[in-house]
């Protein structure tokens, strides 16, 4: 049973037994989805802690695999990220909520602009932190393996 100030929000845009918190925390690492996917560097700014922490764990030899802290920083990470791969497919299939932490589950393709490769679809995962209406920790979880061998292949 889902306990108070839990959501589970899969496939769906409102919340069950949310606090105003969990629910704001949800809006929030949805709309840095949303304005991400989107290219909108703007509202992602806007949405982004100046002391925020993206966590990408894999293969240290891909520019965009570590730890990237500040809000400065990730948006160069940002830059080489998108300079070497395109995303050829998302979907978010579930997500879960509770106070400032936030999940989503999801699948998605990537096509790695150097060698030409795209992976097969695999899933992934997030982590995301919220303080004050803004995302403060995003650890990402993907098939690094995979996105390795598109990035070496030749």
């Amino acid at each position: 049973m889902l306990g108070s100030g839990f959501v589970h929000l899969g496939g769906r845009r409102h919340a069950e037994l949310a606090t105003p918190s969990t629910q704001a925390s949800f809006d929030t690492v949805m709309a840095f989805m949303g304005a991400m996917g989107g290219g909108d560097m703007d509202s992602m700014g806007a949405l982004m802690a100046d002391d925020m922490v993206w966590q990408n764990e894999g293969d240290p030899d891909l520019p965009w695999f570590g730890t990237w802290e500040g809000k400065e920083t990730i948006f160069g990470f940002l830059g080489t990220f998108s300079q070497n791969v395109q995303v050829t497919h998302w979907e978010n299939q579930d997500a879960f909520a509770s106070g400032d932490t936030v999940a989503v589950f999801g699948r998605m393709k990537l096509l790695l602009t150097g060698s030409g490769a795209e992976t097969d679809e695999f899933t992934f995962a997030l982590r995301a932190k919220v303080r004050d209406g803004q995302v403060v920790l995003w650890n990402w979880f993907e098939d690094t393996y995979a996105v390795s061998q598109a990035f070496h292949a030749t």
